[in-house]
């Protein structure tokens, strides 16, 4: 089966607009196009900039080949005038956005495109499924991963996922501070740790489950992690250390209550002499089960559907939306959907502490600059070329450090107001 070229993974409408345009004669006119959500899903106090170095390298690969532009000309999707355009195209505007890991709100100006109307509108789809995607996967992963209050956690989401979502929604937990993901492809691609070791079927493949632990042990040794409750948990933890011993790194438990479940297998273990082996749970996790487990005595939590699924927000609520013509600002004024016209510069402006209390934003301007602000874009594509990015580590660690500047309340699972309010002024 072909795979589809980031050209192509577009919606028909953008191409039919450079049709018409390049006919009109506007389809050269400078514009600016911003990406920003009007509302952060309920309950959400801020959203989570990812994806943006993925997005990145497939805007470096939008190139329409000759079966392309067959396939667009067969179909009637473009005219000749389109088909000669999209044969040359390449990007050659600019791009600049909040980085990786930043935090935004509603009317953050995340991602800023700059370019030809047309070069810049068939990047619009791509663009949104993309940030979409990893938006809402890192928000939900950041949730998670504050509600388990510095224990580590593993993402194991990829069967329920499309199977190059999956590969994505692994580094989006990774950069909100997953420790883990059970993705090999994740694994490969992007460096991030991966772990696992046996699921149920493997203990029922054998005639008793000590011969299944024995197996495992005997291949992987003793920092393993059986798996205990395919049958009776206290029995499986039993046969677990008569088989490995006390120095069984882990037992994993993927079912019941596991808030009782874990205090009770918690002392089982100790009574075994297993007192540093650890506890890890799975089964349906999201950031309220997770939350609801911290007084108890895991160790390590799985997360798989919550996590690839955004935790009930698989989208971000991104649009993508044409701020500026020829340095004119234009402005959509339909009463549900109202944008604010010009390109926007925004700044984060934080106590002396760093403590982070107000996102400033100006259009068609700069802001006056205090103290402590922060400025929030930077440079992703310059002329069509690509600007060196941080790595993943440091985009992680950005995050770490964007979720610390925040006020408490704002990490709150509990819905309320954004965590920093925004404020759009006009510039001095």
């Amino acid at each position: 089966m072909q795979t589809l070229r980031p050209a192509l993974l577009t919606d028909h409408y953008e191409l039919t607009m450079v049709s018409a345009a390049l006919r009109d004669g506007t389809a050269d006119r400078p514009c600016v196009f911003e990406v920003f959500t009007r509302r952060l899903p309920a309950g959400r106090r801020y959203g989570v900039v990812a994806g943006t170095a993925r997005l990145i390298d497939l805007i470096r690969e939008f190139r329409f080949d000759p079966a392309d532009i067959d396939f667009l000309r067969r179909t009637r999707v473009i005219d000749e005038p389109a088909a000669a355009w999209l044969a040359d195209y390449r990007f050659t505007g600019d791009i600049d956005g909040y980085a990786e890991g930043e935090l935004f709100f509603p009317g953050s100006p995340i991602l800023t495109v700059s370019g030809t109307f047309a070069e810049c509108v068939v990047l619009e789809t791509l663009v949104l499924s993309v940030l979409n995607h990893d938006c809402a996967v890192a928000a939900a992963a950041a949730r998670m991963v504050t509600a388990a209050r510095g224990r580590a956690l593993i993402e194991m989401g990829s069967r329920r996922a499309h199977e190059e979502a999956a590969v994505a929604a692994a580094r989006s937990a990774y950069l909100a501070g997953f420790r883990y993901t059970s993705n090999l492809a994740a694994g490969q691609r992007y460096g991030i740790p991966t772990a696992g070791t046996a699921a149920h079927a493997f203990t029922l493949l054998h005639d008793d489950e000590r011969a299944a632990f024995a197996s495992q042990v005997a291949t992987l040794g003793k920092e393993t992690t059986l798996l205990v409750d395919t049958y009776d948990i206290s029995q499986g933890i039993r046969n677990a250390i008569e088989v490995a011993g006390p120095e069984l790194r882990a037992i994993r438990i993927d079912s019941g209550d596991l808030a009782v479940i874990a205090h009770q297998s918690r002392e089982l273990l100790d009574s075994l002499g297993a007192t540093e082996t650890k506890i890890i749970v799975s089964g349906d996790l999201d950031e309220y089960a997770i939350a609801a487990l911290a007084a108890e005595p895991v160790d390590m939590y799985g997360a798989g559907t919550a996590v690839v699924t955004g935790s009930g927000a698989p989208t971000a609520g991104l649009v993508y939306k044409l701020v500026e013509v020829a340095g004119r600002p234009v402005v959509k004024r339909s009463e549900q959907k109202a944008t604010i016209g010009g390109r926007k510069v925004a700044v984060r402006r934080h106590k002396p502490t760093g403590t982070a209390t107000e996102e400033v934003i100006v259009p068609q301007g700069v802001p006056d600059r205090h103290a402590n602000d922060r400025l929030l874009q930077r440079s992703y594509v310059a002329d069509g070329e690509p600007v060196p990015l941080p790595t993943l580590d440091e985009s992680r660690e950005h995050l770490r450090q964007c979720l610390i500047s925040i006020p408490w309340e704002g990490l709150k699972l509990s819905a309320g107001d954004p965590a920093v309010p925004v404020a759009v002024v006009p510039a001095d």
